[in-house]
């Protein structure tokens, strides 16, 4: 786990909160070196500099010694321009410890096509049909971009090998410029989401004609497909299978929800309303899709300009300051760097503090969520499975929050405050 962010007293501002309450505007220190997350990215709307964010962050991590990638997955030749290399879909090393790297969902569906068609070449399944198929010849659909760039990451990173002993990923740290906000908040929650949809995949295949007839035959042969020897192994039952697909997809959901892991940081320019509006928007978002954000960043030519009403927002954030590098030329990394100050830098390499997004009081029986972004209108609540679970949607994302045996019963109220959803259970 990445040490916590250490503030001092110094650094603890008292602002005016809402009734006359104090509250504190908490700003990130440089605590020492520290273990930095293993998978950072930027959210923002489109504009906001998260480009830009992603490749200061990569420039300082490789400028600290520590082995980084710099994952890009869009189009757009920004990138390119300010690390001055052209950046294609294989591994590039562009400066010391700094490789650089572009994901085209085109090229990237190659592989699984191919590790397919060698299992089914040894069991036969599709009678040849899967070696006909050209890979070159398929296009993109809707959804590949995102199963792509997991697969893609996991080569890096090697999260679906979890224990003391599992081998670790190439990088020390990998910077991931996703090709917006949405989809990328897709990614993060597509795990959870997916384990909904294997229990019912499940009980289809295991209680219909049909499914206990070919579910096995093609159970097996995705299984073995996705094995990393791309070979058929020893030989599995069907449940086995099912149970260890159920707990792949709970221990890269925990993954994705663990800070010391993957560090997601807010990123906008101060100066503009809407840029400041998305930037919280997305921080509920994200805690509605199952990550963190680790903190935010606005741009400034000078920390001391940036306007203390709009850190104000972000609280209990820790929010620091990023300069301006001209995109319309190769960056002068060197200078950039130099700039950077002490809060930026210990908010990069010590991320792991986060404020909790659901708290249980088991004494008043009520759950406090933490949903910043939203207004009490944009937000429903469900409950189902006997009083076990809550059910929130809210931005295009639905969270399960299970409550502790102790707490479970019917909804008795709910009430909106000051960013939290306050639930009693009767």
């Amino acid at each position: 786990m990445a040490p916590s962010l250490l503030v001092s007293a110094s650094q603890i501002l008292a602002v005016a909160g809402r009734g006359g309450r104090r509250r504190r505007l908490v700003i990130a220190n440089s605590g020492g070196a520290g273990a930095p997350p293993k998978l950072v990215t930027f959210l923002g709307k489109g504009g906001s500099g998260k480009t830009t964010a992603a490749a200061i962050a990569a420039q300082y991590y490789a400028s600290e010694g520590l082995k980084t990638c710099l994952v890009i997955q869009s189009q757009d030749p920004t990138a390119e321009q300010l690390m001055g290399c052209k950046i294609g879909n294989s591994l590039t090393e562009c400066a010391a410890n700094l490789s650089t790297i572009k994901l085209e969902t085109s090229k990237m569906l190659l592989e699984p096509l191919d590790r397919l068609k060698k299992v089914d070449a040894q069991s036969n399944l599709t009678q040849g049909v899967l070696e006909g198929i050209v890979g070159e010849e398929l296009g993109v659909l809707p959804g590949m971009d995102s199963i792509c760039s997991v697969l893609s990451l996991q080569k890096l990173l090697n999260f679906f090998s979890v224990g003391t002993n599992s081998p670790q990923g190439e990088f020390d740290v990998v910077v991931y410029d996703c090709n917006n906000t949405e989809e990328f908040l897709r990614l993060t929650g597509a795990t959870e989401r997916a384990r909904s949809y294997l229990k019912y995949v499940r009980e289809l295949a295991e209680k219909t004609d049909i499914g206990r007839l070919a579910s096995p035959s093609l159970l097996k042969l995705i299984y073995d497909a996705a094995r990393p020897s791309g070979r058929t192994g020893e030989v599995r039952m069907s449940a086995e299978i099912w149970n260890e697909i159920e707990q792949l997809l709970e221990k890269i959901s925990l993954w994705f929800a663990d800070p010391s892991k993957l560090a997601c940081f807010l990123v906008m320019d101060p100066r503009g309303s809407i840029s400041v509006s998305s930037a919280l928007r997305y921080w509920g978002c994200t805690i509605q899709a199952g990550a963190q954000i680790c903190g935010a960043f606005g741009y400034a030519e000078d920390p001391s300009e940036m306007h203390q009403g709009v850190a104000e927002k972000f609280l209990p954030l820790s929010f620091s300051s990023l300069p301006f590098v001209p995109t319309d030329s190769s960056a002068d990394w060197g200078r950039a760097l130099n700039s950077l100050n002490q809060n930026t830098k210990g908010l990069l390499r010590n991320a792991s503090k986060v404020y909790p997004s659901v708290s249980f009081d088991s004494a008043q029986k009520s759950v406090t969520l933490f949903m910043p972004g939203f207004d009490k209108s944009e937000i429903k609540l469900y409950q189902y499975r006997g009083g076990s679970e809550l059910l929130i949607e809210a931005g295009d994302q639905r969270r399960v929050i299970k409550l502790p045996p102790a707490m479970q019963g019917k909804v008795g109220g709910a009430k909106f405050v000051d960013r939290n959803l306050v639930i009693t259970i009767r």
